[in-house]
């Protein structure tokens, strides 16, 4: 079993939005929509073997949920964001890795983290 996409959801015409936070600034590749699906709006990317969808709803309340995207430098990613105009915030250390958040422009959280060493790779034994 593995994991296929992660769906988050964007507002009424933010696809431009969401190509300019996540092709922009986190470079994801744009994938094409089914035909089935396209006219319901939203768009999707590939972030490595998982899609991310974004689907379209009038308005979604922030919080604590996130996705997380491993980077290979997050110090050139923090820079990326602050340059295209968007905050970020830092996160409590964790031994071995970098890490920040950073919000889309709907509110999404997404976690942006570098693993420094190989025993921050390691999940419970």
């Amino acid at each position: 079993m593995r994991l296929h996409h992660v769906q988050l959801t964007l507002v009424p015409g933010g696809e431009a939005e969401a190509r300019r936070f996540y092709a922009g600034v986190l470079g994801l590749p744009e994938i094409p929509k089914p035909p089935e699906l396209a006219g319901r709006g939203g768009v999707w990317f590939c972030l490595g073997e998982v899609q991310l969808h974004f689907g379209v709803e009038a308005a979604s309340s922030p919080s604590r949920r996130h996705i997380a995207v491993q980077v290979d430098d997050a110090a050139v990613t923090h820079a990326a964001f602050h340059a295209a105009g968007y905050a970020t915030e830092e996160a409590v250390p964790l031994d071995g890795m970098r890490r920040f958040y950073c919000r889309d422009p709907f509110g999404n959280r997404t976690e942006i983290l570098e693993v420094r060493t190989r025993t921050a790779l390691k999940g419970p034994s």
